[in-house]
């Protein structure tokens, strides 16, 4: 039994047969983690101690023959950014909470009601506000298929542990892209969530208007299973949504044979060409299977990403201004440069951009998905760079820079939609992928492009 290879389910499936012990996998686990993580920085804390005692618990709970959870037994890691009792998240940054946490985030809680538990916390971006892996406090990440290139940002450590076989799924954030990027990057897959479908009770805070958290997963069925059991209405969390959570699981098999992949073809052309080959390539697999390619126009791409921006920026000063004002010597350049524009946005302009919200989102619907059920557009823009080319720090080329990382992945956190990234057949080349987004809560639809896909393009393992 290769537990690299194994989802968290088929994990779940043989601790319950007492096909394999938690202790064992927990073991193994570990170790790998602490071998990946020499080579790419993707952990910042190991918890054997605490790890191997729950997994002695869920083994004995086995024994007993009690009812178990989907996830019961299963060790998990996780972005280093959710609340946690008894301990002080890193937030990946010199500056954190000053006393350790006295409650867990409302997605631990669920997860470890399923059954699952933690070995490790997980490498990201400093305070998650970074699309490209770089971390200029802790190390930057390093893509294990070569560790010269980016892991994409901000849930770097999440999306290395599950493309070498650490652990099958695990949670990151999406405020700008930090979910999709490093999926694209590490060859895995992501699902972004409609802005509210999760509560964020518990998560470090970085831009109340766009914030996600959301599952990353070798297997969409993962992903499948993770987000039925994170999301849902949470009293901790005002804005987390009241709508009833459906079984993403019910429509995985279901063929896509008629339904409409929108791709607008104008703004696909900003990508370099050997993306847009890649995504020819993916929108054939999806065709193959009965899908159909229609032509779509997204009003004002560029509109809504300065709008974004307006919303973004201000609010993350707003959330960490503090610390900037009194602790600036202990921030990494590249977040230190992009907090400081965020006080340069006047009251007025973002709130014309928060207000413009309801109106963009409505544009977009009627144009783009008036005849589509999905849309498809690239994840980067690019081939995947490497760490050195986008070692700007907090230098002028800097805006620049994360401007071209986030262009297709920025708008989408402004309008809220849901976005699933899945990877391009490899070929032997570097990973990168692309998204489907949805509807507003239309998280279905795309998980059931997403398992049509990967019947097809198979999740490889990334070489330790």
């Amino acid at each position: 039994m290769d537990l690299r290879t194994l989802s968290a389910s088929a994990l779940a499936r043989a601790i319950a047969k007492r096909q394999l012990s938690s202790i064992e996998a927990t073991t193994e686990a570990l170790k790998r983690a602490k071998a990946v993580h020499a080579k790419t920085n993707a952990v910042i804390a190991f918890e054997d101690e605490a790890a191997l005692a729950s997994a002695k618990v869920a083994d004995a709970i086995v024994a007993l023959e009690r009812p178990l959870g989907p996830l019961h037994g299963v060790p998990l890691a996780h972005k280093d950014m959710f609340d946690r009792v008894g301990r002080i998240p890193s937030w990946g940054a010199n500056i954190r909470r000053a006393t350790p946490c006295t409650s867990d985030a409302t997605v631990i809680v669920r997860l470890e009601a399923a059954g699952s538990h933690q070995i490790a916390a997980l490498h990201l971006t400093e305070f998650a506000f970074g699309p490209t892996g770089h971390n200029y406090v802790l190390g930057h990440a390093r893509n294990p298929w070569n560790l010269e290139h980016i892991t994409g940002g901000s849930s770097s450590g999440s999306a290395i542990c599950i493309a070498t076989g650490v652990v099958p799924m695990a949670l990151g954030s999406d405020t700008g892209g930090s979910l999709r990027l490093p999926a694209a990057a590490l060859g895995v897959a992501s699902l972004k969530p409609t802005w509210s479908r999760v509560s964020r009770a518990g998560a470090m805070p970085l831009s109340a208007s766009n914030d996600c958290i959301g599952p990353l997963a070798r297997e969409v069925g993962d992903l499948a299973l993770m987000l039925g059991l994170i999301a849902g209405r949470d009293g901790r969390d005002g804005t987390s949504s009241h709508r009833a959570v459906p079984d993403y699981a019910r429509d995985l098999a279901r063929p896509i044979s008629g339904l409409r992949i929108g791709v607008d073809e104008t703004l696909l052309a900003a990508a370099d060409a050997s993306v847009q080959k890649r995504i020819e390539a993916a929108l054939k697999v999806l065709e193959a299977q009965g899908a159909k390619r229609v032509a779509v126009k997204f009003p004002d791409w560029d509109t809504l990403g300065r709008l974004g921006q307006l919303v973004l920026l201000p609010e993350v000063a707003s959330a960490h201004g503090r610390h900037l004002r009194q602790q600036a010597a202990d921030f990494g350049p590249q977040v230190r440069a992009r907090l400081e524009f965020g006080h340069f946005v006047s009251g007025a302009d973002h709130l014309t951009a928060v207000r413009a919200r309801g109106t963009m989102l409505a544009r977009v619907l009627a144009e783009a998905y008036a005849d589509a059920d999905v849309t498809m557009l690239p994840t980067f823009a690019d081939p995947l760079p490497t760490i050195a080319e986008l070692d700007v720090a907090g230098g002028p080329q800097l805006t620049a820079a994360i401007g071209r990382v986030v262009h297709f992945c920025r708008p989408i956190n402004y309008l809220g939609l849901p976005s699933l990234t899945l990877p391009f057949a490899r070929d032997g080349q570097l990973p990168n992928g692309f998204q489907l987004v949805g509807r507003p809560f239309a998280e279905g639809r795309l998980l059931q492009f997403g398992a049509a896909y990967q019947r097809e393009v198979k999740p490889e393992l990334a070489p330790l």
